[in-house]
């Protein structure tokens, strides 16, 4: 049993097999087998992601498709058929995600491609989430991506085209409303996920 993260060989390639049987502090994510570090939020981010969610999970009341915010495991299958833990390679937590089909939840979370993915952008974790969790969500399928930008107060688009890649719709800015492709009327108003930091650290 690994019960600290030292012990392990960062260099090395592991299965959601082995990642079951990790019982140390923190988290950390499988990126096509690799080990990636996730560093804690800051405040800021956490409340940016807070408000995005409660707006989709209250859009999403009673329907079909569930809405669910970090910590929350979503198996990639890198395009295989299979779902065996021993042949999953990528495990992320993105900060939302929401699932239409029910039937890829289970107790420990979603196997296979969320409708919608959310990151929310910190200094850690910015190139992780611009190239590399862009890269392995168009590869997996995920139909639209938010990637949200609270120090520039900004949210950027990606829809995935018919031959499986992502195509740029658009950055909206403070005081726009994005419009969801995936999920159908979802609606965000930018004005109602950002503020002005100054204000919110003189509360």
């Amino acid at each position: 049993m690994i019960t600290d993260i030292n012990q392990l060989d960062l260099n090395g390639t592991y299965s959601y097999s082995d990642y079951l049987t990790w019982k140390f502090e923190g988290y950390v994510e499988l990126l096509r087998g690799k080990i990636s570090k996730m560093a804690s939020p800051t405040r800021y981010h956490q409340r940016v992601a807070g408000r995005v969610y409660a707006i989709i999970e209250q859009h999403l009341w009673r329907s079909k498709c569930q809405a669910y915010i970090a910590p929350f495991d979503v198996r990639l299958l890198d395009r295989k058929k299979t779902t065996e833990n021993k042949d999953v390679f990528t495990v992320v937590q993105p900060d939302i995600c929401v699932i239409c089909d029910i039937s890829k939840l289970d107790d420990k979370g979603c196997v296979g491609a969320p409708d919608l993915i959310v990151e929310v952008l910190s200094p850690s974790t910015k190139k992780k989430d611009v190239e590399d969790k862009f890269q392995l969500y168009e590869f997996n399928g995920v139909r639209e991506y938010w990637i949200a930008s609270p120090a520039d107060e900004m949210v950027t688009v990606f829809d995935l085209d018919d031959n499986g890649k992502y195509q740029f719709r658009k950055i909206f800015v403070h005081g726009s409303v994005i419009k969801s492709s995936s999920i159908e009327g979802l609606e965000v108003d930018t004005n109602d996920v950002f503020w002005q930091k100054d204000e919110e650290n003189s509360v």
